[in-house]
């Protein structure tokens, strides 16, 4: 599936739903072969996290966004969605500014809608 602007508006906002906050988007087009994009969004606590995954882990088939893998549950410090096309990063506040990944991959162009 090629992941377009409706189905990355839509992942937005089930993030939204949970009340997820700093939602980033990153365009790895070009620059990585691994996927095409990053959306990266944070929750005040490992619980808070932990709902907004189980949320896109029962949206996201509906949108026809698959799920190859998931990591980073029970502990919910750092919960990774892989879905092909696009990579979903869920982390706490300390988490992400400690890994700092819009730093990382500094390259890629936020997506804005």
């Amino acid at each position: 599936m090629v992941i377009g602007q409706n189905e990355l508006s839509k992942m937005v906002d089930f993030i939204d739903d949970k009340r997820g906050k700093d939602i980033t988007i990153l365009n790895l087009q070009g620059i990585s072969i691994i996927t095409d994009f990053f959306m990266i969004a944070s929750g005040n606590s490992t619980t808070q996290i932990k709902a907004i995954a189980d949320h896109l882990l029962e949206k996201l088939p509906e949108l026809g966004v698959p799920v190859l893998r998931k990591e980073g549950l029970p502990e919910a410090q750092w919960v990774l969605i892989d879905c092909g096309d696009i990579v979903i990063h869920l982390m706490t506040p300390e988490t992400r500014e400690f890994y700092s990944l819009e730093r990382l991959w500094g390259d890629a162009q936020e997506v804005t809608f």
